[in-house]
């Protein structure tokens, strides 16, 4: 049970890409981004986003799968 949670979790991620505080911050970043005349300066600030964001998502994605864990081991105990 608990691989098919993680690997839905992992293909589906609704928890971001639903979230809209999120995309409504991600629009804000790029509408500004496009401000940026400099195409070399815009493409590296966006590329360097893109690298944060995704390091954030993998963070979150652990913490979710560590408290999955430890909430079906305390529902297993109980």
């Amino acid at each position: 049970m608990f691989t098919k949670k993680k690997q839905r979790l992992l293909e589906n991620r609704y928890w971001k890409e639903r979230n809209q505080i999120y995309l409504r911050e991600l629009q804000n970043f790029f509408d500004k981004a496009d401000n940026i005349s400099d195409i070399k300066l815009k493409k590296n600030i966006i590329e360097q986003m893109l690298r944060c964001d995704n390091a954030l998502t993998e963070i979150a994605e652990k913490q979710f799968e560590v408290f999955y864990k430890n909430g079906y081991q305390k529902g297993k105990n109980e």
